[in-house]
């Protein structure tokens, strides 16, 4: 499912690369604002879906929003202008909004806080699968030569259509959650329930209330939460959005610049859950995503450094290592601020708004990424590597001081627990009480 949200979301830079904002008339920045007008809808809409998914289910929400943005997705072959672009890039934007925080909401019912990172590093490494089968894709239709209907609106109908049949699908297949899963037996559902009270929530289910959804929210941890959140989805949108135009700045032809786009997209996809399973196995957050954001920067000042056409093979490189470092930390951070919310309702509520604030995250790259910069994007680059700057420092002094916490509270108890060692429904408190720990 996520494969296709993400596939929907970037393909407007591939069907771009066949001249639709040519065959549109688009003139100016109207494409970059297509863009970056996208995320408002995008980024305001996830706080209420996502409680909306908590009182409903999983099963109920996610394959409805999937059934929305598939039917944008597939209408957009149907624009003729600007205007009507525009206004399907909006209502795909609402759509897809509740479904990234709903899925690591969702997933947090099924799996312990040692396994969460990798698991939404599984679900979602379907993005970058998405951004190199999107290449393949784009390659294969754009080899369709019709009279009237052009090659990116092939690509628009093929996805959308493909999009909707799988939620349909979605709907009989997803379980609202363990205690209901088709797929597990009586003594497997046992099971799951106690998995859930050892390393998880502090109670098994809990009815949706809005109370609980901001409790957490009065604590002086929501503002470096929430410039993480904000500060590391520019690397992110940056990549998923403009991979295409970085490639084609290399001087490749349309189809061999959707082609190029796989590698970097695929090797990415290896080296995210590589990263995310020592995170898990070492149960360690902060500095993976310190690493994470380093590649990316790294890969970034690169190509704001060179110039591109007499360094192809530098520049193709650090292609790869912005897609490399800039998706791990969507799966670590949302990890991370779960594994230290015990509250099912309140996981709900942080996890939109901070999934919100990523999205909005965007606005930046898009804003930024404008046609009087091309063909360099200098001041997009410069603006994304302060971004992963920015969330270094406030990751480092909030795991800094998750980390010397829990040193204090050892010395106060006079015994080293980690956060393993305590079963999670005996933290009534949440993080009150006594033997709480981070989970850094």
């Amino acid at each position: 499912m996520y494969f296709f949200n993400a596939v929907d979301r970037s393909n407007l830079g591939n069907a771009k690369t066949d001249g639709m904002d040519i065959d549109l008339g688009f003139t100016g920045e109207q494409y970059s604002l297509l863009i970056l007008l996208f995320y408002i809808p995008n980024g305001l809409c996830d706080l209420p879906l996502n409680m909306l998914t908590k009182k409903f289910s999983g099963k109920v929400m996610l394959p409805t929003l999937m059934v929305g943005w598939g039917s944008c997705a597939l209408l957009q072959c149907a624009c003729k202008n600007f205007a009507g672009t525009l206004v399907i890039r909006l209502i795909l934007g609402a759509f897809e909004a509740g479904f990234f925080a709903g899925v690591v909401f969702y997933l947090t019912l099924f799996y312990t806080r040692g396994e969460l990172g990798f698991r939404i590093a599984i679900f979602f490494g379907s993005a970058l699968l998405a951004g190199a089968f999107s290449g393949l894709i784009s390659y294969g239709v754009f080899q369709i030569h019709h009279d009237t209907v052009q090659g990116w609106k092939w690509l628009f109908l093929i996805e959308g259509g493909m999009t909707v049949i799988v939620a349909i699908i979605a709907y009989f297949w997803l379980p609202a959650d363990a205690k209901t899963a088709w797929f597990l037996n009586e003594a497997e559902r046992v099971v799951a329930a106690r998995r859930t009270v050892r390393d998880l929530s502090n109670v098994s289910h809990s009815n949706f209330s809005i109370k609980e959804s901001f409790q957490t929210w009065k604590s002086w941890k929501m503002f470096p939460w929430c410039v993480i959140s904000l500060t590391y989805a520019v690397a992110f949108s940056t990549t998923s959005n403009f991979l295409p135009q970085i490639v084609q700045r290399l001087g490749y032809s349309v189809v061999k610049t959707n082609l190029w786009t796989v590698a970097p997209n695929a090797v990415g996809f290896v080296f995210l859950l590589c990263v995310t399973k020592s995170s898990d196995y070492f149960r360690e957050r902060t500095f993976h995503i310190v690493f994470a954001l380093c590649v990316s920067g790294v890969g970034l000042a690169i190509l704001a450094s060179i110039d591109v056409l007499h360094n192809k093979s530098v520049a193709y490189f650090a292609c790869f290592m912005l897609a490399a470092g800039a998706y791990i930390p969507s799966c670590l951070v949302h990890s991370w601020h779960n594994n230290n919310n015990l509250n099912e309702n309140s996981r709900a509520a942080t996890t939109g708004l901070l999934v919100g604030l990523g999205n909005l995250g965007g606005i930046l790259s898009a804003a930024t990424f404008r046609a009087e910069y091309a063909p360099k994007y200098i001041p997009t680059l410069v603006a994304t590597a302060c971004c992963n700057l920015t969330c270094i420092c406030f990751t480092l002094w909030l795991g800094s001081w998750m980390k010397m916490e829990n040193r204090r509270r050892d010395r106060i108890s006079g015994e080293r627990i980690r956060a393993e060692d305590v079963r999670t429904e005996e933290l009534t408190s949440g993080e009150k009480s006594e033997r709480f720990r981070y989970f850094t």
